[in-house]
């Protein structure tokens, strides 16, 4: 199967992929896109034997987007050590029902140093899988109330869980759903579908937790932008990644105020996305 590469050097490759394909194979017959990314680096480099490479991001196989791989074990350990020390930045897009009501009131407490902090609100749960329902469950869910939040107990389950942290907000709206984007704090599995979900929200697209649209062969949910360390020339680096031709069939929304984009009116998505990946400079997103 062909890949998308997006950038490779010695040390690293970052990968494009798309949605209904798994990261990583779970059986050594199942299609993944670390096999993928191994059968590409050996036809390229006409290598004989196995190719090494370290699976150190991934996606669910129902997202779309930007993941990292490492072509040496020296890069993969400080490329894990990035990803744990949550010093890599990782921006999400997603369409979701449209929100309203006390969750814009959710402001973050950083301060407002980029315009996307500007309309920032964060979520923090705890959350925990559910291993025979295969998928997140939340255990603990910062809800808000009128005029203050508070944690509601949602679970009294003794599994382990851990603490979930994203920041997000609104590109457009439209009629039916917003074009919303989410900024991961921490890296929990399905970490961005259980807690929009949770609060009523599933991304489009997205069955296993309440969304009751079809959307091609995803969610409408991709991994939009990294920025991380070279792992050997401790350089910055910064990506983006459009959305997949899917997203060109949701319909036009009404792009929010302080958004930087020229356009007046109503705009699809994808063509916002194209504008902002292509005009907004490095470190314009905090």
């Amino acid at each position: 199967m062909s890949i998308s590469v997006v950038f490779e050097d010695n040390h690293v490759v970052i990968v494009n992929k798309p949605a209904g394909l798994a990261t990583m194979g779970t059986s050594p017959t199942e299609p993944s896109l670390a096999r993928d990314v191994q059968s590409y680096l050996k036809r390229k480099y006409n290598k004989p034997g196995n190719v090494y490479l370290g699976v150190v991001s991934r996606l669910d196989s129902v997202t779309s987007g930007l993941v990292v791989f490492a072509k040496t074990s020296k890069a993969a350990a400080r490329l894990t050590n990035q990803f744990r020390e949550r010093t890599v930045v990782k921006w999400y897009l997603a369409t979701v029902p449209s929100v309203r009501g006390p969750w814009l009131e959710q402001r973050h407490a950083l301060p407002e140093s980029a315009w996307f902090d500007s309309a920032q609100i964060f979520w923090q749960d705890t959350v925990w899988k559910d291993d025979s329902a295969q998928r997140m469950r939340v255990r603990q869910a910062d809800m808000p109330t009128k005029p203050a939040g508070n944690l509601r107990k949602l679970d009294e389950s003794g599994e382990d869980a851990q603490l979930a942290q994203l920041t997000w907000r609104v590109l457009g709206r439209g009629p039916a759903y917003d074009l919303v984007l989410v900024r991961l704090l921490t890296g929990r599995k399905h970490q961005i579908r259980v807690q929009f979900a949770e609060r009523g929200f599933p991304v489009l697209g997205d069955r296993k937790y309440g969304s009751r649209v079809a959307f091609g062969q995803g969610i409408a949910l991709h991994s939009w932008r990294l920025e991380l360390e070279h792992p050997v020339a401790k350089t910055k680096l910064s990506f983006f990644q459009e959305p997949p031709q899917s997203w060109s069939g949701l319909d036009a929304i009404h792009v929010e105020p302080d958004v930087p984009h020229q356009a007046k009116g109503e705009i699809r998505p994808l063509a916002l996305c194209r504008f902002l990946k292509n005009h907004l400079l490095p470190g314009s997103l905090g």
